[in-house]
């Protein structure tokens, strides 16, 4: 037995812990940067915050220039402020753009450098300033993982900082800062949450040595990533619908709030797999956002991987809440893709990869892209050859689950390297 878990110094979690946020910051440090972007700062609740911790802390300053998908210049804009206040702690109000900017700020505000410096696995060579990290969806997680991703002009796909020493020092997630988030932003950030959920919980397990929960940042799917993917699962699944529907469902609001997080932890250690790592190439080239790509692409890696997986998608189905009594695992695994394309298509999610644009000359290109993220297409836990993958991409660009199927041939099952 090897595991390991990772997280912030302190999670705290519930409607109205946000009104610890001053207290924590001013712990951490007296000078501080805080990260957000302009919609959020114009929203009563984080006004409020941004009011609270002026109060509380000596030198603050604000940067709420932050743009989706953190270009860049948006790190090199918020690391010129934290220089000029000389910040010793930063606190991040928003989504997962914001949190990501926030960790790659912090790392070259103690370290030095540039983004590029870091890009890859295991990279930063330590501890990086305080940051306390505020959700305001329930989404990427990224308030609890060791993850920043950054779009870099000079390449073609997104691109990572994956290090133990960016989780967040604190995680303060208040289901109340999402009551405002617009119903598209919650489609596509909740089912983000979801498929980090089913991607961890169906990830391929990889053994390992007793250097590697150090040295490695993903590590494949275990008995406690499996814990959380699960919890995470079944929030998400009973409420995603009716918070899209229903910004005001408190209820729901809670459920996407804890199953996101839930889902942070069980990837930040198992990792994502081929959904996410074909959204990056098809997402810098649409310019679509990432939620909307993973769930579409989900349902088509999940078959394609159902040989290996079909018990896993059984427990998923049952987990879902969906009626599965009497069925076999092979039976319950179509119910569950079935309930999930139905599940898409409710929250707004396209079917195909063309419905968003994709040109089908170009899925081979995609495919031989993804390949290269290697952290997580060896996750996959299907056939990961660029054949296979473009495969799937083939499939999600008709619409036809069955297109994936390939004909055997000598490498099918070559690992990724």
């Amino acid at each position: 037995m090897l595991e390991t878990v990772r997280g912030p110094r302190q999670l705290i979690v519930g409607e109205g812990v946000a009104q610890n946020i001053p207290r924590v910051v001013a712990e951490s440090g007296s000078r501080v940067l805080i990260l957000t972007d302009q919609v959020l700062l114009g929203q009563p609740g984080v006004a409020e915050i941004v009011a609270a911790v002026r109060e509380k802390v000596e030198v603050v300053e604000v940067f709420s220039d932050a743009t989706p998908d953190v270009p860049l210049t948006d790190v090199a804009l918020a690391v010129s402020v934290a220089a000029q206040v000389d910040a010793d702690v930063i606190l991040a109000i928003g989504g997962g753009t914001v949190i990501d900017l926030a960790k790659i700020v912090g790392v070259i505000r103690r370290h030095g450098g540039t983004p590029r410096d870091f890009y890859g696995e295991s990279k930063v060579p330590g501890p990086t300033i305080p940051l306390v990290a505020v959700p305001t969806t329930s989404g990427t997680g990224s308030e609890l993982t060791p993850v920043s991703v950054l779009t870099d002009p000079d390449r073609e796909l997104k691109v990572g900082v994956s290090s133990v020493h960016i989780v967040p020092d604190f995680a303060i997630v208040d289901p109340e800062l999402t009551y405002t988030c617009p119903a598209t932003v919650t489609a596509h950030s909740g089912i983000d949450a979801f498929c980090h959920a089913v991607e961890s919980y169906t990830a391929r397990p990889r053994p390992h040595g007793p250097r590697d929960p150090v040295e490695q940042v993903f590590l494949g799917r275990n008995p406690i990533t499996d814990h959380y993917a699960l919890l995470a699962a079944e929030r998400i699944a009973r409420s995603l619908r009716r918070a899209v529907r229903d910004g005001g469902d408190t209820d729901a609001r809670a459920d996407m709030s804890y199953g996101s997080m839930l889902a942070g932890l069980a990837f930040s250690h198992a990792g994502t797999a081929a959904p996410h790592a074909l959204q990056y190439p098809i997402g810098a080239a649409t310019h679509t956002p990432h939620g909307l790509g993973v769930g579409l692409l989900l349902p088509y890696a999940l078959d394609a991987a159902r040989d290996a997986i079909g018990d896993r998608l059984a427990i998923l189905a049952r987990v879902c809440g969906l009626d599965v009594t009497d069925a076999s695992d092979a039976e319950a695994a179509d119910t569950f893709l079935t309930w999930l394309d139905g599940l898409l298509a409710d929250i707004g999610i396209p079917p195909t990869l063309a419905d968003i644009g994709v040109a089908r000359a170009d899925l081979p290109r995609f495919a031989e892209m993804a390949s290269g993220v290697t952290r997580l297409i060896q996750n996959h836990p299907g056939p990961n050859d660029t054949a296979s993958l473009t495969a799937i991409l083939e499939a999600a660009w008709t619409g036809d689950r069955t297109r994936h199927v390939l004909t055997p041939s000598r490498d099918s099952d070559r690992p990724c390297t």
